[in-house]
């Protein structure tokens, strides 16, 4: 049988409950076991799909095309388990499937109320998520609760878990604390009582922590832990000191030399050989001893907020790590970026423009394009990324001077990427915009499979058939593909249902690495080997770094 560990949190958010989590589940993985995470977010929204970046951080996309909070992007990371859309699911979901079940009247004129309605819809969901009673069962699913204990939306999901452990019966469910013990510089004294506070907040919900996480910028002393324990009835082996560490692949190592793992186990009834660790290790070795740098301009709009673009900064780091070099990245927004200071980018070692939806900081977007392109600096484009630099080849190059999006200028006379609905009839007519409310299920999600040319750099990277998820309502316009290939524009892949432009670039002879991908490759890259296409965008960012600067050249 299954058996699950929750994931609570306490006195403030933010304190890495989904590196915590994940890095649990890597510790339980190194012992054999089959492990996955399910994360439970209690906000009303059904997805994460409409909400601002600056607010939420980056949207993770599974293979199954399920929009994700971006904790499934750290569980990927860790662990060897693939999310799926069933791994991460909202209060949203919970009441519209409820609801769903009213009208149809499965409740069988029952009140409906959230308990037991609600708190049972939840409970289902967990134990879908953990593919629970099936074949594909897992050993152990962590389930991590969002938001903070005593927060009212929390609140049904504190008391469907609470009523499963029951359910599930001795030695099934395990609960992990996470909370925050903070250092007020003024008195020299790290403050338990916060702890003490939350842990009692969780106790009247009727839940009883088995161990807690204590979030510090130290280590907290033995009198400390001893002083926690005794307050919130947790055994001292139990209060584990979490001290910030200056990389996150350090933490699995933190929890496991303090026995957090052994704890799970035992409380698990799980009799399994000893954790190995020498994989993290060999991890924590590559990012402390890099023989090199490179620094890279990343032009986006969201760049006020690093979590937008979280998946990318660690495929960056794990490309870095694969050519034993550290990555710097350089945030520039691109609505500060015009023709008049785009020169600033000539210090860098490469240029990368991520996705991103709506008109704002397009046309800095497209100045990074141009200035990569002109001055043969290695440029990688992620999705709307491709699309900027299609545009910016088709201004200045194809002698296309009005090419544009229709999703920034719905009437533009070259619209060279649109919506496949607003592509050119055969008579020159363009099709009528087709406006859609539900912005939650208009997009291309998910993996998808596309032919490589074969020649290209593309080729060089991924072989003939590249598979990757996709995030994204607009595509390159097919009417238009014939001016760019004559203007010098090689299109290396085309999806193999719908012929679709995947991957754009520029021959070797002309750029020494330009390309342009309509996909999210940074959703598959993984610490342990890195991602093919930032491995190779990595490696051109040091042999430009070499030709412009030969004395920083690797030994």
């Amino acid at each position: 049988m299954t058996k699950f560990v929750f994931v609570t949190g306490g006195v403030v958010s933010s304190l890495g409950k989904g590196i915590a989590s994940a890095s649990l589940a890597a510790i339980l993985e190194s012992r054999g076991l089959k492990v996955t995470l399910i994360k439970l977010d209690p906000y009303l929204n059904v997805d994460p799909g409409t909400m601002s970046p600056f607010q939420h951080g980056e949207v993770f996309v599974t293979n199954d095309g399920a929009e994700t909070d971006l904790d499934l992007g750290h569980y990927e990371r860790f662990i060897e388990t693939r999310m799926k859309k069933a791994n991460n699911f909202t209060t949203g979901q919970i009441y519209k499937s409820v609801l769903e079940k009213e009208r149809r009247g499965d409740y069988l004129g029952k009140t409906v109320q959230v308990i037991p309605h609600v708190t049972n819809e939840i409970q289902d969901f967990i134990k879908r998520g953990a593919d629970f009673g099936t074949p594909d069962a897992v050993d152990v699913a962590i389930v991590e609760i969002g938001g903070t204990v005593g927060d009212i939306e929390s609140l049904p999901f504190l008391e469907a878990v609470r009523q499963l452990s029951l359910r599930l019966g001795p030695n099934q469910a395990a609960f992990v604390h996470l909370t925050y013990v903070p250092w007020i510089a003024a008195a020299g004294e790290l403050k338990t009582k916060p702890t003490q506070h939350t842990v009692q907040k969780l106790r009247e919900i009727g839940i009883q922590p088995d161990a807690l996480l204590c979030r510090a910028d130290r280590n907290i002393p033995d009198d400390e832990r001893e002083k926690i324990s005794l307050f919130t009835n947790v055994a001292q082996w139990g209060v584990i000191s979490m001290p910030d560490v200056d990389t996150i692949y350090k933490v699995p190592r933190v929890l496991h030399e303090q026995g957090l793992d052994g704890l799970i186990c035992d409380k698990l009834r799980l009799n399994t050989p000893p954790a190995n660790l020498k994989r993290w290790d060999d991890l924590v070795f590559e990012t402390e001893h890099p023989k090199g740098e490179v620094t890279i301009a990343m032009v986006g709009k969201y760049v006020e907020l690093s979590d937008s673009y979280k998946s990318l900064n660690e495929a960056l780091r794990h490309a870095g790590m694969k050519s034993h070099v550290h990555v710097n990245i350089s945030y520039i927004d691109s609505e500060t970026l015009s023709p008049d200071n785009v020169a600033q980018l000539a210090k860098f070692d490469a240029i990368l423009v991520p996705g991103g939806f709506g008109v704002r900081g397009v046309e800095g977007k497209i100045c990074a394009a141009r200035f990569a392109r002109e001055n043969k600096i290695p440029y990688l484009g992620i999705c709307l990324g491709m699309q900027v630099a299609t545009i910016e080849f088709a201004r200045h190059v194809a002698g296309l001077k009005d090419a544009n999006s229709t999703e920034f200028v719905p009437d533009c006379p070259h619209p060279v990427i649109a919506l496949i609905t607003e592509w050119k009839d055969a008579d020159g007519s363009i099709k009528t915009r087709t406006e859609d409310s539900d912005l939650g299920g208009t997009m291309r999600l998910g993996a998808q499979s596309s032919d490589v040319v074969k020649g290209t750099l593309a080729h060089k990277i991924y072989g003939n058939v590249v598979t990757e998820r996709h995030r994204h309502r607009f595509e390159a316009n097919v009417n238009y593909l014939d001016a760019l290939r004559q203007a010098g524009l090689v299109i290396s892949a085309l999806t193999q249902r719908e012929h679709l432009t995947e991957i754009v670039e520029l021959p070797q002879a002309v750029h020494p690495w330009f390309m342009g991908v309509q996909f999210h490759p940074e959703f598959k890259s993984t610490p342990w080997a890195g991602h093919p296409l930032f491995n190779a965008f990595v490696r051109a960012a040091l042999d430009h770094q070499v030709k412009t600067t030969p004395e920083k050249a690797l030994a």
